[in-house]
């Protein structure tokens, strides 16, 4: 997996990137995260990678030199993706498709935005981590990297955790316990001592189920609703 990022604010990546799992991975050699700094290619002794939008306005517009040229440079990995409000909604689905890619570029976006003519001729496609404003793309960079880089195979310790965490199946995930059993007075749920592994997969799938009726209902509707099998288990663990 080779991931390229440009932005303004490269040691932001960077030191996230040198931590946990994903400094682990780097270490490896199982995902190759590369951390182009936008400055390194402007034109003038400032260094400057914005300017004054054209028709005035609050605010700086990251230019379009600077991008064009550092890209056409480094020559990243495609798709190349402005990390903006106006693109599609990054989830778990979006993070899959980049992960079987193998590849795929991000743009830093910073300041008031970056000039149109990057979003129309230089980039392939936008992606957004959410309907709020952030002041750059780097927190949104760190969001995406980690989502896709912890599905790369040899990233987890194991292999199971991002096949049964939420999303993975369109719901979220069921409560996890660990010791003490009793903690305070609130105690372990009796089914996950019991040893039987069929009964405690049936009652981890109807949490998950009864979590996101309560918690996520739109998750719920884009599957199609609860099915039959679906309200069985929820009545058969008490849960409706």
């Amino acid at each position: 997996m080779r991931i390229d990022v440009f932005t303004i604010f490269p040691d932001m990546v960077e030191g996230f990137c040198g931590h946990s799992l994903l400094g682990k991975a780097r270490a490896a050699g199982l995902v190759d995260v590369r951390v182009h700094d936008l400055r390194r290619w402007a034109g003038d002794p400032h260094r400057s990678v914005d300017d004054a939008p054209f028709g005035g306005g609050a605010g700086m517009v990251l230019a379009p030199e600077p991008v064009f040229t550092a890209v056409e440079a480094v020559e990243p990995p495609r798709p190349l993706l402005l990390l903006g409000p106006a693109g599609r909604r990054f989830d778990q689905a979006r993070a899959r498709d980049l992960a079987a890619a193998g590849a795929f570029s991000l743009l830093c976006g910073r300041y008031e935005g970056v000039d149109e003519r990057v979003r129309e001729h230089l980039v392939d496609d936008e992606l957004s981590v959410g309907d709020y404003v952030l002041a750059g793309g780097e927190v949104a960079a760190m969001v995406v990297i980690e989502a896709v880089a912890r599905l790369m195979p040899g990233v987890m310790g194991n292999e199971a955790s991002t096949e049964e965490e939420s999303f993975a199946d369109g719901l979220l995930e069921y409560p996890h316990y660990t010791r003490p059993a009793d903690f305070r007075g609130w105690e372990v749920p009796e089914v996950l001592r019991s040893g039987d592994h069929g009964r405690i997969a049936r009652w981890r799938r109807a949490q998950a189920l009864a979590r996101t009726v309560a918690q996520r209902p739109d998750l719920v509707e884009a599957r199609g609703g609860l099915t039959t099998a679906d309200r069985a288990l929820l009545e058969e663990f008490g849960l409706v």
